[in-house]
């Protein structure tokens, strides 16, 4: 089962995907479950609980100049620079960057341009671009990727070959508008399986305005994860209390319940 997880910035997307990737993990120890971070807030570490320590000492791949540049064979903005490998090889890059959560699920960080004035984006996205492919068609396990927000990154072809995407929505018009513009993007790439996971929804009348916006458009709501106090609470625990936590959240058993179902 290889998913992108989709949706407009705030809508819960990075905790889908880390409680997602752990759930898999857990149904199947002996699985390899990869989780790849491809928002530039890189927060999907905390959902797994790995420690900022060993964060700090990696430098995602995309903002690691020589290694893209070793990979997809570009440098700087010189005209004799200009030549890149639109089809780099990158085996063996999950073995040497991936970072090992506690729960045994493999985090790898992509990262992100920084700041301004450090050039074109092209060289990066086509080292993620080919990873990404590496381990959609390549790869035996399950991937969960935590997209950036928002809707460019589909016009960057990175999520061609996912099996399918989980495309979060919160009750609001602006969070329905996003994804549903996603879901356009995401059909023109020929991605089929788009699933509608309403997130964070504390009553009847929050699931039925989305139900209803979607509906407006053609489109169904698949599944709802219902709003829980206990997940604000998560981000102020301490490890072991987190863990406590965590197994006794309502929106952690919806999630086990989404991955049945998207298993099945």
């Amino acid at each position: 089962m290889k998913v992108a997880v989709v949706g407009k910035g705030g809508v819960g997307k990075t905790f889908v995907s880390g409680t997602l990737a752990k759930l898999i993990k857990k149904s199947n120890p002996e699985e390899t479950v990869i989780a790849i971070d491809a928002d530039p807030s890189m927060n999907l570490y905390i959902e797994l609980g790995v420690d900022q320590e060993t964060v700090k000492k990696i430098t995602p791949l995309c903002e690691d100049a020589p290694l893209v540049k070793d990979i997809v064979g570009i440098g700087g903005g010189t005209a004799e620079n200009l030549i890149m490998n639109l089809n780099p090889n990158v085996e063996g890059l999950i073995e040497r960057y991936a970072i090992e959560s506690p729960d045994g699920v493999r985090l790898l960080i992509m990262g992100t341009v920084r700041s301004a004035g450090q050039g074109c984006m092209c060289p990066a996205n086509t080292l993620l671009r080919a990873l990404l492919r590496h381990v959609f068609v390549r790869v035996r396990g399950s991937v969960v990727i935590d997209m950036e927000a928002g809707f460019e990154h589909l016009g960057r072809g990175t999520i061609q070959y996912v099996d399918g995407v989980l495309n979060i929505i919160e009750p609001s018009m602006q969070s329905i508008e996003t994804s549903l513009k996603i879901c356009r993007l995401a059909l023109e790439l020929g991605i089929r399986n788009h699933v509608f996971v309403a997130n964070k929804v504390a009553d009847k009348a929050e699931e039925e305005f989305i139900k209803s916006a979607l509906s407006d458009h053609q489109q169904h709501l698949n599944f709802t994860l219902p709003y829980d106090n206990c997940i604000k609470q998560l981000s102020m625990r301490s490890r072991v209390n987190h863990d406590e936590l965590w197994k006794s959240s309502k929106a952690v058993r919806a999630i086990e319940e989404l991955r049945s179902q998207l298993k099945n």
